[in-house]
Order: structure tokens, then C-alpha cells, then sequence
């Protein structure tokens, strides 16, 4: 019998990605961070009832803050109810924030949440700092896209015959 150690391993689970922010942003860096959650928003991310579009990040005096996040109520709360569009905190070790402060300082670069996942049982957000496509770099993504499809069903197709 064979035993697997499963406890060096960090089990994720994706909980939300935001794919509207790869169709928006170009991605330079991501960190993870931890966020700050109450028990009714994280037993509502357990149901998978949580919303990452239009969602971003700010720094502000030393912390790092996630924005317009939806999480919606709990189905089974009672009394306890949680804003849904509630500010929440990041969890980001000082030396990251500070290379994160002086980079969004830059010109068009901005802070935006990609995932949420559970790492280990604690809710985690990967944040990344991407800079904002223009019209014609989006239309160009788009463009992309449609010749890998194709290009993948023509070889697909010649495979089968």
C-alpha cells in the first residue's frame, strides 16, 4: 500500500476568475493576497456566490483595499447580513505594497483582481497590476483568438481524415 502526502501539496480551488479583466487589461505581474472576509461573505464564496467583474484594487496609507467585489447574502443567514459591495482589505506583507505603491503610480497602471480561490481552507485573491488595452489591441486579442480556433479545427478535421 501506497500512502500520498498530501500535506506539502497546496490544494487550490477556484472559486471566481474575472475573465473580462484579460479581455481589458495586458498583464504584467500578479500577487496573491489574503482578504479580510466575514463569516456570512465566506460561507456565501463557499456557494460560489461571489462576482469579480468590475472589481479592482487600491492603495491606500499602507494597506491595499479590493473594491466593488459582489458577494451576495448568505441563503441561510438569519440576522447576519454583510454589504454586498462592501470595501475589503488585502493582506499584502509591507515590502509588496510599497513595490506596489511605486508602481501604480505610473501612467496607466492599475491594480485588478484575475481569481478567487481557496488555498488550504483560507480564501485567497490574485491580483495583478496590468496596464488598460486600447480599442485596437482589443480587437486585435479577438482577432487572435479566431485564427487559433480555426487553425485548431483544420487540424482537427485533417487528423480525423
Amino acid at each position: 500500500m501506497v500512502s500520498v502526502d498530501n500535506s506539502s501539496e497546496d490544494r487550490q480551488k477556484l472559486i471566481t476568475d474575472n475573465r473580462k479583466a484579460f479581455h481589458d487589461y495586458h498583464v504584467l505581474e500578479t500577487w496573491e493576497a489574503g482578504i479580510v472576509l466575514l463569516g456570512t461573505e465566506v460561507k456565501a464564496i463557499r456557494e460560489g456566490r461571489v462576482n469579480l467583474r468590475d472589481s479592482f484594487a487600491r492603495l491606500d496609507k499602507g494597506e491595499a483595499w479590493l473594491f466593488n467585489v459582489h458577494i451576495s447574502p448568505y441563503s441561510h443567514s438569519g440576522y447576519a447580513h454583510h454589504d454586498e459591495r462592501r470595501q475589503r482589505k488585502l493582506l499584502l506583507h509591507r515590502h509588496q505594497i510599497q513595490k506596489l505603491t511605486g508602481r501604480v503610480t505610473e501612467k496607466g497602471l492599475t491594480l485588478v483582481p484575475l481569481k478567487m480561490y481557496f488555498k488550504n481552507g483560507c480564501v485567497k485573491v490574485l491580483i495583478a497590476l496590468a496596464k488598460g488595452k486600447q480599442l485596437h489591441d482589443k480587437r486585435e486579442t479577438i482577432r487572435r483568438r479566431e485564427i487559433d480556433r480555426e487553425t485548431r479545427a483544420a487540424l482537427k478535421s485533417r487528423e480525423r481524415s
